[in-house]
């Protein structure tokens, strides 16, 4: 690989409200070797960032690369070659934006990982959940109410959300095959959801006892358990259960939030995906009762940050976008800005994102160790978040693991 110095760069990775001094970034072999303001080791390049920002590579904790279709129902009838081919181009437009490690959270199988990983695919790296687990009726069961058929519970195509399971018994038995599958955690569905046709927004998924279960098993394999969540109730029922993340969260109310950081538990707001649902998802093919559901949850979702924000509940980045909607992916940064310092909201795709992945000191950091992922900026985001928006048009160049995917007029 190559090695690269990069001198007289200021920092900005969401510890602090103002930029650092100039510093020196020196690369080898895809990890940061040295970080420091006089670095004198020989290099293939020097890279001069006068006048520019060094972040680390974006995180994103709440995709999902196989939503090719705005409708889940659509992308498991696709062939699984076709979600593949149209989920390479979803992963390379994230990693086009700055994003150089995205957290599916229910899809992804571990081939699409090692696609990634082997180059097949141009792409963020993937933190993979495999498919999420949903109880009958629940979030990952489209069926609708006249389909007496039975659920597929095996074999499932690569563009379906999750699985269907019920019980305890069958729920351990079904992480313990997304783990053996190469899942880094486990998602589950442990409330209704917008676009699932039977589970209203209040319905709670799972008992409590499948709720310890799944955790058990996540903790026997080193690992946490994600719950969708909406309601207050469902989240404090999770965070009781020792369900480690916790997404969506807009109805969170400020009690809740106080016992979900108590537990040490980690938030991932996606605000995004409901103004974009609303505004495009008709169009997308969105069904119309799933709309309907959309509307509940998105107008508490400001209020939800400043709660969580109050509460001292840290929060992950997340979009959880669909189909045509993945291009709006950073614009997650504007709408948390209405409620938050800017410094947060990076360190909520920064360090509070490598922690949620369990890869503090690898990702989301500029320090000596880490992988060599960084984006340069075109100006200051602590000042202007949408310079990290437009596609990357701010950001003249992207670098994943030492290579350098993106450049564009930086000698």
């Amino acid at each position: 690989m190559s090695s690269y110095l990069f001198k007289n760069a200021r920092f900005v990775d969401g510890s602090a409200a103002e930029p650092t001094e100039p510093m020196q970034v020196l690369v080898e072999g895809g990890i940061i070797c040295e970080v420091g303001k006089n670095i004198t080791a020989p290099t293939e390049e020097t890279i001069d960032l006068t006048g520019k920002i060094l972040m680390p590579g974006l995180i994103d904790c709440h995709v999902h690369t196989i939503a090719v279709n705005a409708s889940f129902g659509r992308n498991a009838e696709l062939p699984d070659s076709l979600v593949a081919a149209r989920s390479s181009l979803i992963m390379r437009g994230m990693l086009m934006r700055g994003f150089t490690t995205v957290r599916d959270a229910g899809g992804a199988d571990f081939g699409m990982k090692c696609a990634v990983d082997e180059g097949i695919f141009l792409g963020p790296r993937l933190v993979i959940s495999g498919k999420a687990l949903s109880q009958t009726g629940g979030h990952c069961d489209f069926r609708g109410r006249f389909n007496s058929r039975p659920e597929i519970r095996a074999g499932f195509p690569l563009g379906a959300l999750g699985r269907v399971c019920d019980g305890v018994s069958d729920i351990r038995l079904a992480a313990r095959e997304e783990i053996k599958g190469g899942a880094d955690f486990i998602k589950i569905m442990a409330n209704g959801g917008a676009a699932s046709p039977t589970d209203p927004i209040h319905f709670l998924g799972f008992s409590r006892e499948e709720l310890v279960a799944v955790v058990e098993e996540a903790k026997n394999a080193g690992t946490y358990v994600a719950a969708h969540l909406y309601t207050d109730a469902a989240i404090r029922r999770a965070a009781e259960a020792g369900i480690h993340s916790l997404e969506h969260c807009n109805l969170i109310q400020p009690e809740t939030a106080k016992y979900a950081a108590s537990q040490g538990a980690i938030a991932v707001p996606t605000l995004v995906t409901f103004d974009k649902l609303l505004s495009e998802g008709a169009s997308n093919g969105y069904p119309a009762d799933a709309l309907a559901k959309v509307e509940i949850v998105q107008s508490a979702g400001l209020e939800s940050l400043a709660i969580m924000r109050e509460a001292g509940l840290p929060m992950a980045y997340g979009s959880d976008l669909l189909g045509e909607m993945h291009r709006h992916q950073s614009e997650e940064f504007i709408i948390r800005g209405r409620v938050l310092p800017a410094h947060e909201i990076i360190a909520s795709a920064t360090s509070v994102a490598a922690k949620l992945c369990h890869m503090e000191g690898k990702i989301g950091t500029i320090a000596s160790g880490a992988f060599a992922d960084l984006i340069v900026v075109d100006g200051n985001p602590l000042d202007d978040l949408t310079l990290l928006t437009h596609q990357g048009r701010h950001v003249p160049l992207i670098m994943r693991e030492g290579i350098i995917v993106k450049r564009v007029g930086l000698n």
